[in-house]
């Protein structure tokens, strides 16, 4: 069992940074590929990034270049640096873990953390 607790969200205005980050216990995070999923209100969650084992990340096109997502195994810590935010990036963030690779649907995850509110204001 892994439990996921992610931290570093809040308010910022448009254009502003935040750094999200989620910490693993129960098992080594070495062990798993992560990702970054969002939920905005009244929409579905969406995959923003991810970070397998090798480490190759991956990103939604609309985070490209302004995101960055990296991980710490000695510090069972994923973090997701996140500038040029932009209102529509509003949305509670989740870190998830799985073992079955970087994959864009969120039910390819085992473990999930409870979520980050991250708001942009404009």
């Amino acid at each position: 069992q892994v439990q996921l607790v992610e931290s570093g969200g809040g308010l910022v205005q448009d254009g502003g940074s935040l750094r999200l980050s989620c910490v693993a216990s129960g098992h080594t995070l070495s062990s798993y590929d992560m990702a970054w999923f969002r939920q905005a209100p009244g929409k579905e969650r969406e995959f923003v990034a991810g970070i397998n084992r090798i480490p190759r990340s991956r990103y939604v096109d609309s985070v490209l270049g302004r995101f960055t997502i990296s991980r710490d195994n000695p510090k069972n810590t994923v973090s997701l640096q996140m500038n040029s935010l932009k209102p529509e990036d509003t949305a509670i963030y989740y870190c998830a873990a799985t073992k079955a690779g970087l994959h864009l649907s969120s039910n390819f995850y085992d473990y999930w953390g409870q979520g980050t509110q991250v708001t942009v204001s404009s």
